[in-house]
């Protein structure tokens, strides 16, 4: 499978104040896909300019033409699948079949207490994301769904005429857990993760490579469990979570040494954030179009 390479967009820019060029430029400098973060607001933005992820995918999916789209990640903390579903299939419809849904199981972040309640325990929130990934399937793939769960409802939801791509359009499903690899593997076209976060502060680059390898052989293991090759399920790694994130970006060389390894490794799609400036995703413009253009054909992609 040819590597792929992809960006993270922060939706922090206004649309007219170079929200919309970022997305253009993305598609321009060739990226597989630009992905959105969707949360109500997010670590050290909260106090800044933060946009909602599904009318950014909306603009960007009305403004580009053969960039795809989507978000990383989806979490339950502020969604609701039913009316979450009928965004997804009006949005895959303007986009033409672009869209890819990143969807996890959220954090215990400002999205997590937003609505008023209290925080889910670890294992809540793993409850409430082993409901809403397989009602969220069946609401995207089937024309009219009842679900009396635990967790959530729906009462003869209509969804015609389904998603623009079919079955449905495709789940990267993160996760790390038991119970999330089972989801990535039974409904997910991909899988995400970000690393190990133990390891975020003071790991190695050799301890964070043995932990995303042990990360993909859980992975295959719940795919062989369930009959599903290895290879039916794309691997993504969102970048700048490990501990090489300070040097990722200096240079095309050092992104090329990371992605070699992490390609070698088993990943099929990388993810890099577009720089912000005065930010933990502070980077050089020019470096980060330079990746773009320059680092897959120097790995051979």
């Amino acid at each position: 499978m040819t590597p792929r390479l992809s960006t993270v967009i922060l939706p922090v820019r206004p649309w007219r104040e170079g929200g919309r060029d970022q997305w253009l430029r993305a598609e321009q400098l060739g990226f597989h896909t630009a992905y959105t973060y969707d949360h109500l607001s997010w670590r050290t933005f909260r106090d800044g300019p933060w946009f909602g992820a599904v009318p950014t995918l909306t603009a960007a999916a009305a403004a580009t033409g053969t960039l795809r789209l989507g978000t990383l990640v989806t979490s339950p903390n502020f969604r609701h699948p039913v009316p979450f579903a009928k965004e997804l299939i009006t949005l895959d419809d303007i986009s033409g079949g672009r869209i890819t849904l990143g969807i996890g199981a959220g954090g215990n972040g400002f999205d997590a207490t937003a609505l008023g309640q209290e925080p889910w325990t670890p294992r809540e929130r793993a409850d409430h994301f082993a409901e809403f990934v397989p009602l969220l399937d069946r609401l995207l793939t089937e024309n009219v769904v009842s679900h009396h769960g635990t967790r959530y409802s729906a009462e003869e939801v209509r969804n015609i005429p389904g998603c623009a791509q079919r079955p449905r359009l495709p789940f990267a499903v993160a996760a790390t857990g038991p119970r999330g690899m089972k989801l990535a593997a039974r409904h997910g076209q991909a899988w995400v993760t970000t690393g190990d976060p133990k390891l975020f502060e003071d790991g190695t680059p050799d301890q964070s490579l043995e932990a995303l390898r042990g990360q993909l052989g859980r992975l295959d293991h719940a795919l062989a469990e369930i009959g599903r090759e290895p290879g039916a399920v794309e691997k993504i790694l969102l970048t700048g979570f490990t501990p090489e994130r300070n040097t990722l970006l200096e240079s095309v060389d050092a992104f090329v040494d990371f992605a070699g390894r992490h390609l070698e490794l088993g990943f099929t799609e990388l993810v890099i954030h577009a720089p912000i400036p005065d930010s933990d995703f502070a980077a050089d413009q020019n470096v980060f179009e330079a990746i773009a253009t320059e680092a897959l054909a120097q790995l051979g992609g």
